[in-house]
């Protein structure tokens, strides 16, 4: 079903448009390098399901130091490309292939909407990342995540569509190249089919969904609602993927 993609000369944005007109499936695996052992990370990515086309690695409190050991380790097992997913300027390692340049839209802490990004120049100037600006959206998944307790914000709840539409569309008019509906890490409840449906009616870039999805029926839902990039971290720990 869904095709591996390579890293190669290509831009990693590049290859993601390429994919989603040719309509194959893009599947991430996001991993929290702070709960990581080098041990454990070597036995999951052994274990990397085959229709796996690129790696996140990120968390809302890891240090520089932990995603870097992480990153580097992943790079030395698979030839997927490795994005960066911070949750601080200060995770930033040059050692990874891109970073998903986040702005957390659904949030009025302008700390997570544009401070951090300022703090994380010199660190991208000094690298050869491929910064890929992403529309970071929370969406209530049923319990408070790390994100909304670090960043102090609030999920946007999953009944106000119209809201979440106009977020994701405020992302788009405002230059961002993705936008990432995100549930949280372990949600109870994943990011609804009607509001995939709603945001890919509405905008003209990719989509990205994660958070709480936990089966492949799921998985399947999510593609079929207009996710071009669907993200698991979670449920892959525990074995469901």
């Amino acid at each position: 079903m869904i095709e591996k993609l390579a890293h190669s000369g290509t831009s990693i944005y590049s290859a993601l448009l390429k994919s989603i007109e040719a309509e194959k499936p893009l599947f991430a695996i996001l991993f929290d390098p702070e709960e990581l052992s080098e041990t454990l990370l070597t036995q999951q990515l052994s274990k990397l399901p085959v229709f796996t086309t690129h790696i996140l690695v990120g968390g809302s409190t890891a240090t520089q130091a932990q995603t870097q050991v992480a990153v580097n380790l992943i790079k030395q097992k698979t030839s997927l490309p490795v994005l960066l997913f911070p949750g601080d300027y200060r995770q930033i390692t040059a050692e990874a292939d891109g970073i998903l340049f986040l702005s957390l839209l659904s949030g009025e802490n302008p700390e997570y909407l544009i401070r951090q990004q300022i703090q994380s120049v010199g660190k991208l100037r000094a690298s050869a990342l491929e910064i890929i600006p992403t529309g970071y959206i929370l969406i209530d998944g049923g319990k408070q995540t790390t994100v909304e307790r670090v960043s102090q914000t609030q999920a946007i709840p999953q009944e106000m569509v119209q809201r979440i539409v106009d977020t994701a569309l405020a992302g788009e008019y405002s230059g961002k190249k993705l936008i990432y509906l995100e549930a949280g890490s372990g949600a109870l409840n994943p990011v609804s089919v009607e509001i995939i449906q709603a945001v890919k009616d509405a905008i003209s870039i990719p989509l990205i969904v994660g958070g709480g999805i936990r089966s492949q029926s799921k998985l399947e839902a999510i593609y079929a609602a207009g996710a071009d990039l669907v993200v698991v971290g979670t449920a892959f720990e525990k074995g469901d993927f």
